[in-house]
């Protein structure tokens, strides 16, 4: 039995510790998360068996991607007649980060779709696709799909869909723009805040790099439209497709210092 003297150093360690845990969580960088999203098996594409030229494929387009996705750009693609794939990193998540969430996301779609020649992965730093024909450069309208916070705003949901409307224009236009004189900037990638009523909102766009920017424009229009309802009055909403993604917080999610807009 503990004696009173005992017990009150017990709950003053216990305290100490709990304050050093809130300390270390409060520093971790906003980026370091990264969430199992979505995936799809694309079983109308039919599977590949042990041994066959479509496996080798595979197995040798996985090996060469580890290699890449160390890379700066966080973007590797191979497109052929009967093959593709594509590894799409935040734009944020580059190097051992992008490296990390490919072989996390490698793992998964051998696990989810297993012999399955057609799959895509979504994770919160990255996107990883295989594909049966040459889909690289082309807008994938199919493959998408939406998250939205369960919280719904309130208030005046006219000028809430103007604001983020406009947001997500401006967050485009700062993607799509190419500026030679910053070469930290990634193409097709942009991040932004902005106030409604009061709140300051964040968001992200980002296109992957295989599209024309015409086509980043489309596909973010397109999807912006289709998810109307679950993008308007949600404190917090994202879609996501093998081509294009948006995401709107009411809270800082990117570690990178962001531009008012």
């Amino acid at each position: 039995m503990y004696s009173s003297s005992s017990a009150s150093k017990c709950v003053i360690l216990i305290h100490v510790f709990a304050m050093q845990l809130l300390h270390i969580n409060s520093e971790l960088p906003l980026n370091t998360t990264n969430a199992y999203l979505n995936h799809k098996c694309l079983v109308t594409k039919g599977k590949y068996k042990p041994g066959s030229e479509y496996e080798k494929q595979l197995k040798l387009t996985i090996k060469n991607f580890y290699s890449d996705s160390g890379n700066k750009e966080g973007f590797t693609l191979l497109g052929s007649d009967g093959f593709s794939a594509i590894l799409q990193c935040r734009g944020d998540s580059y190097g051992s980060k992008c490296r990390d969430c490919y072989a996390t996301a490698v793992a998964a779609l051998h696990r989810r779709c297993p012999w399955y020649k057609a799959k895509i992965i979504w994770y919160d730093q990255c996107l990883l696709s295989f594909d049966t024909k040459y889909s690289t450069g082309q807008i994938d309208y199919d493959n998408n799909f939406c998250m939205s916070n369960a919280k719904k705003l309130g208030g005046d949901k006219l000028a809430f869909i103007r604001t983020w409307n406009i947001f997500m224009d401006n967050l485009t236009t700062l993607a799509i723009r190419v500026d030679n004189n910053d070469t930290k900037t990634s193409p097709f990638y942009a991040v932004g805040e902005t106030k409604f009523k009061g709140d300051m909102m964040y968001g992200m766009v980002q296109c992957t790099k295989d599209i024309p920017e015409k086509a980043c424009e489309e596909c973010l229009v397109f999807n912006s439209i289709h998810f109307q309802f679950c993008l308007n009055d949600k404190r917090g909403a994202r879609f996501m497709c093998r081509s294009c993604t948006f995401r709107f917080e009411f809270y800082p999610f990117i570690a990178k210092q962001v531009r008012n807009i």
